[in-house]
């Protein structure tokens, strides 16, 4: 039997030669893709899992309003409110790692909802790339102007000459966490009482149905500064400006400052370069002074982090919050 051996000719070999670097391009495309397109060039979306209006939204507006120039490309505020904010946060972490869908998440979703819902559909400690803390903002702990209780050192005192009559309002569980943690270090004695928002909490206050309230600044401001409620203690390291009078807890000889904060982060797989380039401009908008300037009249503490930072951040506090939780028998629901 006779074998015959035939050989390509060459435009044969040159159509393999094309095949075979073509399923090698295709195999490399998921790394290239990002630097061959020239991030960005299309619109980059900045999706806020809450409704307009509040401090994780102007942030986002204003990070928003200041990379659009620079990038070259319009920047979009999507908000995706729904579920404690998992709804619009769990669709950044399943959107394409491409640079065009970040997320302006507040701790709330980041740190606190792994502890307080049972069954979160993304983690954000690994589907989620953090970029950059954004802004802080601490809490006001107040009660109503007819209140004895002229300090928080009064205000320990009297709940604990009280303990069975004494509670205190707050608009979501992660309010109630950091409540709980005020209690355990400066002895506070008082009894959690839910309500479903900002609004009714502090209406809860000044109706006297309870006797304090831990809440955000901006919502109270007008009626501390009517005198309808009295601020005993901020929460953050040093005093506001607008509650220039304030003493933080920590000058009340409490050991403890806790600020609610803003991050903005990227679909985990997000390529490095994008990521610090975008971690870079955030440190250089929310340094602008005409930024501080509009951030001082929110009560902002206006940030620039390294993503390292914001990362361990989030890691730390999620183990802090979970400890709370399991102190006070507080349940994932």
């Amino acid at each position: 039997m006779t074998t015959r051996f035939t050989f390509p000719s060459r435009r044969k070999l040159v159509a393999t030669a094309a095949f075979s670097l073509a399923v090698s391009l295709a195999t490399l495309a998921p790394t290239l893709s990002w630097a061959q397109a020239a991030w960005p060039n299309k619109p980059v979306r900045i999706v806020v899992p809450y409704a307009p209006g509040g401090a994780n939204d102007i942030l986002a507006r204003v990070v928003a309003e200041k990379l659009a120039p620079v990038l070259g490309q319009p920047v979009l505020v999507d908000n995706k409110p729904g579920a404690g904010a998992v709804v619009g946060s769990d669709f950044v972490a399943k959107a394409a790692p491409d640079g065009y869908t970040l997320l302006m998440a507040a701790s709330g979703p980041m740190v606190f909802n792994p502890v307080l819902v049972a069954k979160m559909p993304f983690n954000p400690l690994t589907d989620l790339a953090p970029i950059s803390m954004v802004g802080s903002f601490p809490l006001i702990l107040a009660v109503n102007e007819a209140s004895p209780a002229k300090n928080f050192k009064d205000l320990v005192a009297l709940s604990k000459a009280n303990a069975d009559k004494t509670n205190y309002s707050y608009p979501s569980a992660s309010f109630q966490l950091i409540m709980e943690l005020v209690k355990a270090k400066s002895g506070l004695k008082a009894l959690n009482v839910p309500y479903q928002g900002s609004a009714p909490s502090i209406n809860a206050v000044l109706t006297q149905e309870v006797q304090m309230t831990l809440i955000d600044s901006g919502p109270i401001a007008a009626l501390v500064k009517s005198g309808k409620l009295r601020a005993l203690a901020v929460t953050s390291e040093q005093r506001l400006a607008s509650y220039g009078q304030v003493p933080t807890l920590k000058e009340q000889g409490i050991d403890l400052a806790v600020n609610l904060w803003s991050g903005l982060l990227a679909p985990a797989g997000t390529p490095e370069p994008i990521l610090k380039r975008l971690q870079e401009e955030v440190a250089r908008i929310m340094a602008l002074p005409d930024v501080a300037e509009r951030m001082a009249k929110l009560d902002i503490r206006p940030l620039g982090t390294s993503s390292a930072e914001l990362g361990k951040t989030m890691a730390s506090e999620i183990q802090l919050w979970t400890q709370v939780a399991k102190d006070n028998n507080i349940k994932a629901q």
